[in-house]
C-alpha cells in the first residue's frame, strides 16, 4: 500500500513538473499590449471580432491607437524604442517592412495558418484579411445580367453607355486595362505598361471622376454620378447592406491583403504571436467579415457568415476563383516608376 502510495506521489510530482515548465516556457502575463491600426470603424470591427474575447481569455488588456505610420514604426525599431506589439501595415509597406528588417518573423509554431491560401502566409507579416477592388454598377440602369461582366465590356462604352469613375492611381488600373485588352488572369505580371497605356487611353474620354478616396466611388452610384465605378468591395458592401441599388460583378477583381507586422524588438512580442494567433480562427473572421466586408483569409470563413452576405465577400469560392492576386512584389520594384508615368499620362489631353 505504501509503495504504490509513494508511486502515485511521485507521478503527482512528475505532472506538477510538466506544469511548471509548461509555465516557464511561456513569459509572463504583460498587464497590456498595444495594437496600432487605422481606427474608425476597423477599431471597432476588430475590437469585436477579437479583442473582447481575447483580454477575457488572457486577462491581457489590448490598448488600440492608430493610424498606420510607416516612418513611425521604422523610427520606433531603429531607435529601439518600441511602443507598438503589433501594427498594421498599409498598402506596399508589407514588402518594405521585410526588406528592411523592421518585423518579426511569425512563428509557426504559434499562429496556425495552415488553412489560409498560399498567398497569405508571409513569413513576416501576417495577413488579417483580404479585400478586393471590383467593378460595381447600379442595379437600375442595367438590369439583372445586363451588367459589364468584364473589363473589357466595362470599356466598352457603346454596349454599355454611361459616366464611369476609376481611381485616381496606377495600381490595379493598368491590370485592368490589359485584361480588358485580352491578357488573361495568370499573365498580367509582369505588366507591360506601354501595353495598358494604350488600353487606358481608350477608357480616358469617359471617365468623369477619378476618385480619390475610399468612400468616394460607392458614393457617387449612390448620387447617380456615375453608373459603374470600381473600388473596394467593403465600401459597396456597407451601401448595398443599407438597401443602395448597386451591386458587384467579381470578375477580374484585383485581391489584396491587410496586414499586421510584429515591430522587431518589440515588448511582449510573444503576446502579440498569440494575438495573430486568435485571430486566425475562421469562425472570428467571420464576425469581423460581417462587420466591415473584409473577410479573414481562412478559407473556412465565409462557411461562418450569413448565407445572404457570403456572396459579398472577396473569398467566397466562386468570387475567389474569379479574381487574381494583386502582386505586391512588382508593384515594390515598379511602382515610382509607374506612379510618375501615371501622372504624366494624366495631364495628357
Amino acid at each position: 500500500m505504501k509503495r504504490r502510495t509513494v508511486i502515485a506521489g511521485l507521478g503527482c510530482v512528475a505532472l506538477s513538473g510538466i506544469g511548471r515548465a509548461r509555465a516557464q516556457s511561456e513569459p509572463p502575463k504583460p498587464r497590456q499590449i498595444v495594437v496600432n491600426a487605422s481606427g474608425g470603424a476597423m477599431a471597432t470591427a476588430l475590437r469585436k471580432a477579437y479583442f473582447d474575447s481575447f483580454e477575457k481569455e488572457y486577462g491581457i488588456r489590448i490598448v488600440d491607437t492608430s493610424p498606420t505610420d510607416f516612418g513611425k514604426l521604422r523610427a520606433m525599431v531603429e531607435s529601439g524604442n518600441v511602443e507598438w506589439t503589433v501594427t498594421e501595415l498599409g498598402g506596399q509597406d508589407a514588402i518594405r517592412v521585410a526588406r528592411m528588417g523592421l518585423v518579426e518573423k511569425i512563428d509557426p509554431k504559434i499562429v496556425d495558418r495552415s488553412g489560409f491560401p498560399e498567398q497569405a502566409r508571409s513569413e513576416t507579416v501576417y495577413t488579417s484579411s483580404l479585400y478586393s477592388t471590383v467593378l460595381a454598377y447600379r442595379t437600375d440602369v442595367f438590369k439583372p445580367g445586363s451588367h459589364p461582366k468584364s473589363w473589357a465590356e466595362f470599356w466598352d462604352v457603346k454596349k454599355f453607355p454611361g459616366a464611369r469613375s476609376l481611381r485616381n492611381h496606377p495600381v490595379d488600373n493598368l491590370e485592368f486595362a490589359l485584361l480588358a485588352d485580352g491578357v488573361p488572369l495568370d499573365k498580367i505580371y509582369p505588366i507591360d505598361m506601354d501595353r495598358a497605356f494604350k488600353k487606358l487611353d481608350e477608357i480616358k474620354p469617359h471617365v468623369t471622376v477619378w476618385w480619390t478616396t475610399g468612400a468616394q466611388p460607392a458614393q457617387l452610384l449612390v448620387d447617380k454620378e456615375v453608373v459603374l465605378a470600381t473600388g473596394w468591395n467593403g465600401r459597396f458592401y456597407d451601401v448595398i447592406k443599407k438597401g443602395a441599388p448597386i451591386a458587384i460583378e467579381w470578375n477580374g477583381g484585383s485581391i489584396k491583403e491587410g496586414t499586421f507586422a510584429i515591430p522587431k524588438g518589440a515588448k511582449d512580442a510573444y503576446w502579440g504571436q498569440k494575438l495573430l494567433a486568435w485571430m486566425s480562427d475562421p469562425k472570428r473572421q467571420a464576425v469581423y467579415a460581417t462587420e466591415l466586408g473584409y473577410p479573414g483569409p481562412h478559407l473556412e470563413t465565409t462557411k461562418y457568415v450569413d448565407p445572404k452576405v457570403a456572396p459579398q465577400m472577396p473569398n467566397y469560392p466562386e468570387n475567389l476563383k474569379k479574381q487574381f492576386w494583386n502582386n505586391k512584389q512588382w508593384w515594390d520594384e515598379n511602382g515610382e516608376k509607374a506612379a510618375e508615368r501615371w501622372n504624366q499620362w494624366l495631364l495628357k489631353k
